[in-house]
């Protein structure tokens, strides 16, 4: 009830300046008793995932909290994991503004954000300060004026300094937002960029005594030979997992309506389909050899459903909790349970 009624005094506002109020708001309320207002009770229910065990299979996707400053609230309110980011080694203010838009009867958001971020170093003073134990992910990309031939520089800068506090790394390549970026899941910019991040993985984790998973996230927008390379070069680097999927450039079940017209990537329920139809299909090429995180589209207990059928152990939710709120954490973790149970 209470955000239902947030909800649809944040609706009236602008979408960018009804997250940072959001954001402040759950800052502000973390850890002290305000927190009644969204924390809820949630049932166990633990999953292996890339040798991390998270308490339950849903998780908060990354682009909510770039910065990671509301770890604790999220964890209140019974996500899994929280994936922060993506962060850049060098904080750059993203796109020019306006660059969030709500495509309300469809259920969807556009962005072309561009990765605003404080920062890397900014992030890990947050990471150090959290109270809550939750698993956190960190979402890492390049800035963008760093060339593309040179972006895995920015990603083995980034994951060197938030390898000790993280439980797990996304590598963020598939962003529409920042030119370029998408190349980098390509050919010889993607060999490159695996490879590296596992040499450097092995060296952190002879550091640190702590071995980090790296996961891959991946675009919609990609044909199916494209999928089996991919596949076929996390298999061969042994990355740790894949994310599926970012947003998308298609604009199918949007075109027509008010705001459709923006660039930026579209996310929500017309994504929905699209995404599980990459799992599908990278499942049948990993075959098992490297786990999915399934994302993008997901409204509902029977999306999440729909995912793990389709070959995720895991699910993340964005533009699904901004328009259902912290219920459909509990609606998706309830039937989870009910299916394990069977």
């Amino acid at each position: 009830m209470f955000y239902k009624l947030a909800q649809k005094v944040m609706f009236q506002m602008d979408p960018e300046m009804a997250h940072n109020f959001a954001m402040t708001g759950l800052k502000a309320t973390a850890n002290n008793p305000l927190n009644c207002f969204y924390a809820q009770k949630i049932a166990a229910a633990p999953v292996e995932f890339m040798g991390v065990t998270f308490p339950n299979p849903v998780g908060l996707a990354a682009g909510m909290d770039k910065d990671g400053e509301a770890i604790d609230a999220f964890a209140a309110m019974g996500f899994g994991h929280i994936e922060v980011g993506t962060v850049t080694p060098r904080p750059q203010p993203g796109n020019d503004k306006p660059r969030l838009f709500r495509i309300k009867p469809a259920k969807a958001i556009i962005n072309r954000m561009g990765f605003n971020n404080k920062g890397v170093d900014n992030l890990v003073k947050n990471l150090l300060a959290r109270k809550s134990k939750a698993v956190v992910g960190v979402n890492i990309g390049k800035n963008k004026d760093t060339p593309v031939e040179q972006g895995k520089d920015d990603y083995l800068i980034c994951m060197d300094k938030i390898y000790p506090y993280a439980d797990y790394i996304a590598v963020n390549i598939s962003s529409p937002n920042t030119p370029g970026l998408r190349t980098m899941q390509y050919g010889e910019l993607l060999e490159d960029l695996l490879a590296s991040l596992k040499i450097k993985q092995k060296a952190l984790a002879e550091q640190y005594k702590k071995y980090v998973p790296i996961a891959l996230k991946i675009a919609p927008d990609l044909s199916k030979d494209e999928i089996e390379k991919i596949a076929d070069a996390l298999i061969r680097n042994k990355f740790d997992g894949v994310i599926a999927t970012n947003t998308t450039l298609s604009r199918d079940g949007v075109s027509g309506l008010a705001n459709s017209n923006e660039t930026g990537g579209l996310s929500g329920k017309p994504l929905n389909e699209l995404s599980t139809k990459v799992i599908r299909q990278l499942a049948q090429c990993l075959n098992g050899q490297v786990p999915i995180l399934g994302c993008g589209g997901i409204l509902s207990a029977q999306d999440a459903m729909t995912k793990l059928d389709a070959g995720a152990q895991l699910v993340q939710i964005y533009s699904g909790f901004i328009y259902q709120g912290p219920k459909l954490i509990e609606d998706i973790i309830e039937a989870y349970r009910s299916r394990i149970a069977k």
